[in-house]
């Protein structure tokens, strides 16, 4: 069962709670994550452990699920509404299924590299959509983290958009990537990050949207060996806290899980700024081809995108503000 909307009574209460102390007590937190053990979000999680044990003198620790241990992404943050699960690092996949004004973080060229994204993503636009999460979540959304920017990947020479019509294009399977791909002529293929090693072999995939550090972690670049450097969308990941669980935290954990989360997502953030141009150039070392295109390669596919998401205007055009502001 899906729960995209609480009751009012709940609603009223979990307003209530977060507004409250709780009681101060010494607690074993869960957070998850879908990502491998060794990705820098897991390893920004387990910074964030680690600081709030010191932090809270060791009454408080955090255990580090990565992998979908506890589950996909909708199910851990159908965990967090039941406060089944503590907390979270996530895409913002399953939330902008849920609260589409999210969406909009997928805008088509919105930034130019990860640098804008970090800056983007600790601006009033993005700031104000984690506001939204209590009431039409129910979950805490603590801050922003990122991964490196999204890429194409082929196994065939990519010379002109018309050389991608028709390929089997691996994506993460929600509406902004599908939209994208659909304008392009591109067959959008969801598919779990592990199986796609073998699927780019035997055909049942022809490319992918992917990033640099994925390339390197699964070494794609044995399997695909056309990288487009198209730093077509960023890719935001949201630190999310269970609401019942905030509830029942004293006002002295709140700010405790607060700021060390925070902490956590903001140097993930410097981290990707300083790593993504070692990680295009460890691919570059394994001698494919790696070409760097600008927005206009997709023609106006960005324009069509954002009639696409209509609905999201305002949202889109405050971004594109901020972001013009850098």
């Amino acid at each position: 069962m899906t729960f995209n909307r609480f009751s009012k009574a709940a609603l009223t209460a979990l307003t209530l709670g977060l507004s409250s102390a709780g009681i101060a007590e010494a607690k074993d937190f869960r957070l998850g994550t879908i990502v491998p053990s060794g990705h820098a979000w897991n390893e920004a999680a387990r910074a964030f452990a680690a600081d709030l044990a010191e932090a809270s003198g060791g009454a408080h620790s955090v255990e580090v699920f990565p992998a979908g241990q506890l589950g996909s992404e909708e199910q851990m943050v159908q965990q967090l509404q039941t406060g089944a699960l503590d907390f979270a690092f996530l895409t913002i996949a399953d939330v902008s299924n849920r609260i589409p004004a999210f969406g909009a973080l997928y805008t088509p060229f919105l930034v130019e590299d990860t640098g804008e994204a970090a800056k983007i993503l600790k601006g009033d636009t993005t700031q104000a959509l984690l506001d939204r999460l209590p009431q039409e979540m129910g979950v805490v959304g603590i801050g922003y983290g990122l991964a490196a920017m999204r890429q194409m990947m082929a196994t065939a020479p990519v010379e002109n958009l018309g050389d991608l019509e028709g390929l089997k294009m691996r994506i993460t399977p929600f509406k902004p990537f599908r939209d994208f791909y659909d304008l392009l002529g591109i067959a959008p293929t969801p598919m779990p990050l592990p199986d796609v090693y073998d699927a780019l072999a035997n055909g049942q995939v022809d490319a992918m949207d992917i990033d640099a550090e994925l390339v390197v972690n699964f070494k794609f670049y044995e399997r695909a060996d056309h990288l487009l450097l198209t730093n077509h969308a960023m890719f935001p990941m949201v630190g999310l806290v269970s609401g019942r669980v905030w509830a029942e935290l004293s006002d002295e954990d709140k700010q405790m899980v607060r700021e060390h989360m925070r902490a956590a997502l903001s140097d993930l953030m410097d981290h990707y700024v300083e790593a993504e141009p070692k990680l295009i150039a460890q691919i570059e070392e394994t001698g494919i081809e790696v070409r760097k295109v600008d927005p206009a390669f997709f023609g106006d596919v960005t324009s069509r995108w954002e009639e696409v998401w209509a609905d999201q205007k305002d949202v889109i055009d405050a971004l594109r503000a901020e972001a013009a502001a850098f």
